[in-house]
């Protein structure tokens, strides 16, 4: 085959870019490739959309990838067309935003790859249309790949209506969201960096409540604030807002303002094997119009809560809270919702086997007022709360089991029956007075 001046054939030279991780695979990418600088394009040299734009129509043209070597390139409002296989020197080549719209788009197209690109926002501002670096729109199979994108006005990725894979990228500095998705048909966030956001790390949305699917999984996600302030709308560093069968697992995440994964209206949704830490509110959150939750198999250390599956009153229900270690828990001083509690249910909820430890209020809670129903609390172990288990004794409050679970170090009740947060009842491990209650099932538990 037979390459034109403008294609780039991968030699010895290539090395020095090159990197170890997959070199082989980049070459065989970039064998026939065209290259950026064929068209014009300069670092350092003033703004070089007009040149880019031009070599990427013509790598979609011609269906060949499109090399872009290292150096800094002054960019705004590039299009991204249908085919697109758009590949920079990971760390080198950096897109630098010189405003005036947004950097990157795609709109209505399909197949679209970028690989080892920087964008940089030098946080200027985006047109009022837009509210990211990289923004796509009713996209298909759309893969990003081993790219820094950072110091982002708004959000550093910002999907509308799409469907593909993010990978191994490192999205920071974004004075929103790193990654925010709305209305995802297939989309996986996997192996990334998401640090130093002001307001969320990664946002799977719906504009209306619906099948999603988007799975979130093997990311580290650190220092997350809450800058625009609210009641739990930020400082997350996953939140979930009416999507369903969306997973998050095998996470990493720490120093978040409120949430380290909040699912709010989402349905069927799976919180699994994630390890969070300093956490400002409850880690782990499944409320408001939900049903099915499942939050099994995580770490929690060092949060104000651990694990809330609630607000029944609005439709909350169906969970299952399972083999969770939850320890070192904090009261939010000054706070209306102080917290201090290890895991909170409402109904039709199935709490087993979790280990609960150091919650300075209570390690598990069931119920709020008459807003309970159908919760089971077996083989559990709570150790080191002022109270095991508190359970509603209200009017209206529906059925709770209470079985086979260990509380030792309880320092005022192992089991205590609550109107909301007043206090109604001596220690119900005595099943004599459990038995006062209709409700209740209390039976074989252990306090020491």
């Amino acid at each position: 085959m037979v390459f034109s001046r403008r294609r780039f054939l991968v030699s010895s030279s290539a090395i020095a870019f090159g990197t170890s991780f997959a070199f082989s695979a980049v070459a065989k990418t970039l064998n026939g490739s065209l290259n950026a600088r064929d068209f014009g394009v300069k670092p350092d040299g003033g703004d070089q959309s007009r040149a880019l734009q031009k070599a990427i129509n013509q790598a979609a043209k011609e269906q060949v990838p499109l090399f872009l070597p290292g150096g800094d390139y002054a960019l705004s409002n590039i299009s991204l067309p249908s085919g697109i296989q758009f590949i920079g020197v990971p760390g080198q080549t950096v897109l630098n935003y010189s405003g005036g719209g947004e950097l990157l788009a795609a709109s209505d197209a399909e197949n679209i790859s970028l690989q080892g690109l920087s964008l940089r926002g030098n946080k200027l501002d985006f047109s009022p249309s837009s509210k990211a670096l990289l923004v796509a729109r009713n996209t298909r199979n759309l893969r990003l790949e081993s790219c820094r994108i950072f110091d982002s006005f708004a959000n550093c990725v910002s999907l509308h209506n799409v469907s593909g894979k993010i990978s191994g990228c490192e999205l920071s500095q974004a004075r929103e969201a790193g990654l925010f998705s709305v209305d995802a048909q297939g989309l996986t966030i996997s192996d990334c960096l998401v640090d130093k956001c002001d307001n969320n790390g990664i946002l799977v949305w719906r504009s209306q409540k619906g099948e999603d699917g988007t799975i979130v999984t093997g990311n580290r996600i650190i220092n997350i604030k809450a800058v625009n302030g609210g009641s739990g709308q930020n400082g997350n560093g996953i939140n979930i807002f009416r999507a369903h069968n969306v997973i998050a697992a095998q996470n990493h995440i720490r120093d978040c303002a409120f949430s380290a994964v909040r699912s709010n209206a989402g349905s069927a949704c799976q919180i699994l094997g994630n390890s969070c830490s300093r956490i400002g509110e409850v880690a782990l959150y499944a409320e408001f119009g939900f049903e099915g939750a499942v939050i099994a198999q995580n770490i929690v250390a060092d949060a104000a809560s651990g694990v809330s599956i609630t607000n029944f009153n609005e439709g909350g229900r169906l969970g299952v809270c399972a083999s969770n270690i939850i320890r070192d828990l904090f009261v939010r001083e000054g706070e209306i919702d102080a917290r201090g509690v290890g895991i909170g249910v409402e109904a039709d909820t199935l709490v087993t086997g979790n280990l609960v430890e150091n919650a300075p209020v209570m390690g598990i809670s069931l119920g709020w007022g008459k807003y309970l129903r159908d919760v089971s609390v077996t083989g559990n172990i709570i150790r080191k709360s002022r109270i095991g288990i508190g359970v509603s004794v209200s009017s209206g409050a529906g059925q709770a089991l209470i079985s086979d679970n260990l509380i030792s170090g309880a320092t005022a009740q192992a089991i205590g029956g609550y109107d909301y947060q007043k206090k109604l009842t001596e220690d119900l491990i005595d099943s004599v007075n459990a038995a006062r209650f209709s409700n209740l099932t209390i039976r074989n538990n252990v306090a020491s």
